[in-house]
């Protein structure tokens, strides 16, 4: 370790890690059992951490939250490629109809940086951010044909260190190579000693250099293939698209003698997008400094300022603040150089920073810190911690919902013991025109079409005309409030969700029973409460949301 390491950034990323292996949720005592620290050095790292919005302390399990997928986004803002080249890999998923990946090299292995994904019932499971072991897959070769002794060196070392990939946990174990039943059985009754897979590899590495492209058959698991080609970048690969089949569709040599034509033409359009691309225009930095030295002064001891501040200095890069310097760094953060300077030896000395001549960039292994198992991630599972504190607050059902044709779905529900009319329970549909959470997300549509509004209460609006004004009224108050026109005795006031872009993708409401509020002490009392937590919900949806699409349900 360098002197002038930082310890408590070391220990903060340790968490981490760990939070990331275990799916992102972990108790504080097994935290505490995985990486060795004492117990109050866990309890610090944590309080820091939720601080900062990365982790959610849940009674007594530790959980990642959205907001920790900014350090991935920085890396992946800084490399580009997923913002060139997403939609070339979606739109060849779509004329393939098979998974398409796109992946970098990582040291002696591959990792991730999108996903378009077939949804089947054998369909791809890894994630972005996911590392697998280079031998083992069809981008992998591709990488290894610019590797020097120095890196292959490294690669042996691991395989021998490692010769079952316990420690790249997105793939299984190694095995023998997988054969027919017959094959399995036969061994079994007549055990004998067979190669482990990926034993091949540097001639598979001769191969794909000769050939420009490789193929995985069956190298991670039973019954999963791939193609693979490089996309490169001033003659240098600059990542690997690969399609992912299964055999019950395409057997390895079949996915080549197919798809390799129409695999060719999609890279040669991806390195055209790269080659004409404008230069990147740099974004905002963080200058979180002054937020880390008031929390400090907030907490006091229980905030590792030092931790925070090293994972600032991940944050000051992003879109064409790929490489920085040393001065360059400080500034984005607001931090002294000094403590910018001991927080990027640690980073490098961690591997998630690389330097040459006083130029700094990430790795891809900030990948690592969560993105993961946070890029599943939905919006009922983003919105529910919210749901929850603001139904703490106001004592009364809040829901989540989207807009399914004339109707809208309940996707996220926190009910209260309080007795209610309406059974709601996630899944619920209702008809919009009749419900707050329906009005806000019909408003955001030009020119909705209405259906046939039938009375549910004597209160019900059923003009066609005045419902529309009432969208158009939604629309500019920012807000729905509906009094006993769903349900005699239920009143509810509603607010949009919205994406990066803007657009509505759901909203979150407050219901009640009529005599709980007026609807003047709703606008005044439940009104704020509600934005204040589309505003939370939105935030960390545009975290998540950058680099993938969120599953509204």
């Amino acid at each position: 370790m360098p002197a002038e390491a930082v310890t408590p950034l070391i220990r903060g990323i340790a968490v981490l890690r760990r939070l990331t292996e275990a799916d992102g949720v972990s108790s504080l005592s097994g935290l505490e059992r995985a990486t060795r620290l004492a117990r109050s050095t866990v309890d610090r790292i944590t309080a820091t951490l939720a601080r900062m919005g990365y982790v959610r302390l849940d009674g007594r399990d530790a959980v990642l939250a959205p907001r920790l997928m900014e350090l991935g986004n920085a890396y992946l803002a800084a490399l580009r490629l997923p913002h060139l080249l997403d939609a070339h890999a979606d739109a060849l998923a779509d004329e393939l109809d098979e998974s398409v990946s796109l992946a970098v090299g990582d040291r002696d292995g591959i990792r991730f940086i999108h996903q378009a994904t077939r949804r089947r019932a054998m369909s791809l499971s890894f994630r972005i951010g996911d590392l697998l072991p280079a031998e083992r897959t069809a981008p992998g070769p591709l990488f290894a044909t610019e590797w020097g002794e120095e890196e292959w060196t490294r690669w042996r070392e691991r395989r021998a260190a490692d010769p079952e990939d316990r420690g790249f946990p997105a793939v299984p174990a190694r095995s023998r190579p997988y054969e027919a039943e017959d094959a399995a059985d036969a061994v079994a009754a007549a055990p004998v000693q067979l190669p482990i897979v990926g034993d091949d590899f540097e001639q598979r590495t001769a191969e794909a250099r000769k050939a420009g492209w490789a193929l995985d058959d069956q190298l991670i698991e039973p019954g999963l293939v791939a193609l693979a080609m490089p996309v490169r970048e001033a003659g240098r690969v600059a990542c690997v698209v690969s399609v992912v089949s299964h055999t019950s569709r395409h057997t390895a040599a079949d996915l080549r003698d197919t798809l390799l034509p129409r695999l060719r033409t999609a890279v040669a359009a991806m390195e055209r997008e790269l080659r004409q691309a404008p230069p990147a225009e740099p974004g905002a930095a963080s200058g979180l400094a002054i937020w880390t030295g008031a929390s400090k002064q907030e907490l006091g001891r229980e905030f590792v300022e030092s931790l925070a501040r090293g994972l600032t200095v991940i944050t000051a890069f992003g879109e064409g603040r790929a490489e920085l310097t040393l001065t360059e760094v400080a500034q984005a953060t607001g931090l002294a150089r000094a403590t910018a300077r001991r927080a990027l030896i640690t980073l490098e000395h961690l591997g998630y920073v690389t330097t040459h001549d006083r130029v700094f960039r990430l790795t891809p292994r900030v990948l690592g810190l969560g993105f993961p198992p946070l890029s599943r991630t939905s919006l009922p599972e983003i919105a529910a911690p919210h749901l929850t504190e603001l139904s703490q607050r106001l004592h009364d059902s809040v829901s989540l919902a989207i807009l399914t044709g004339d109707e809208i779905q309940y996707t996220a529900r926190v009910s209260t013991s309080r007795i209610m009319s309406v059974n709601i329970t996630v899944g619920s549909r209702l008809p919009a025109y009749a419900t707050s959470l329906g009005r806000v997300l019909l408003a955001d549509l030009p020119d909705a079409r209405l259906p046939e509004l039938l009375p549910r209460t004597p209160r019900t609006m059923t003009d066609p005309e005045k419902l529309r004004a009432e969208l158009d009224r939604v629309r500019d108050a920012g807000y729905a409030l509906v009094d006993e026109e769903l349900e005699e005795g239920l009143r509810s006031v509603a607010v949009p969700v919205r994406e990066r872009g803007g657009r509505v993708v759901a909203a979150v409401n407050v219901a009640m029973h009529s005599s709980r509020r007026t609807p003047e002490e709703c606008v005044r009392d439940v009104l704020p409460e509600l934005h204040a937590t589309a505003a939370r919900i939105e935030a960390d949806l545009r975290v998540a949301g950058r680099f993938r699409r969120v599953p509204l349900s």
